[in-house]
């Protein structure tokens, strides 16, 4: 018999061995709380898409795999910082994050379905854009073309409600997000 999942029932049955996992990478443990929180996020958000609940063990682990991997690689130094230069600190990244995360997340239910579900299995389940097609019953160039839109599409919701700046490198810098437009309902 297979029990459908939850974002809960997935959180109790992986929480201890995801940490463990992640210990075992070196990670102390207020990375480990961070990035456990970013991987439940994208379960949670990615669960609807999950077609086989037989592979949810490989799913998960493959989403934490995911998020370690894009952690070190933020963290991992680009070029030599000049001395004085002041840096955020630790808590503001992450109440930042976090509070990117909760607009992006509204943004992202804003999309019409077919775009939103693509970009949650191409970009936050990190699904080879063939597998999204055959998800979705299209071609392969009708998934590439779905994605795009989709991130066209958040791109110009989240310009609406937030003001992005990036860094030389494209990455996200900073942001400014006014908490009245980035409502689902304002």
């Amino acid at each position: 018999m297979h029990l459908e999942h939850t974002s809960e029932s997935i959180w109790q049955a992986y929480a201890p061995e995801l940490r463990r996992f992640l210990r075992r990478r070196g990670f102390d443990e207020a990375t480990i709380d961070d990035l456990l929180q970013e991987v439940f996020l994208k379960i949670h958000v990615g669960l609807p898409t999950l077609n086989d609940g037989r592979k949810v063990r490989s799913w998960v682990y493959r989403i934490t795999h995911n998020v370690a991997l894009d952690h070190v690689r933020a963290i991992r130094p680009s070029a030599v910082l000049p001395e004085g230069l002041p840096l955020p600190e630790p808590d503001v990244v992450r109440q930042t994050r976090a509070s990117l995360s909760v607009c992006l997340l509204r943004q992202l239910e804003r999309l019409p379905a077919p775009y939103r579900e693509a970009i949650i299995l191409a970009d936050l389940q990190n699904t080879p854009q063939i597998e999204v097609a055959r998800k979705h019953g299209i071609s392969l160039s009708g998934a590439k073309s779905r994605i795009q839109r989709g991130r066209e599409r958040l791109r110009k919701l989240l310009n609406d409600c937030c003001e992005l700046t990036f860094d030389h490198r494209g990455q996200l810098s900073d942001y400014t997000c006014q908490t009245d437009s980035c409502d689902m309902g304002g």
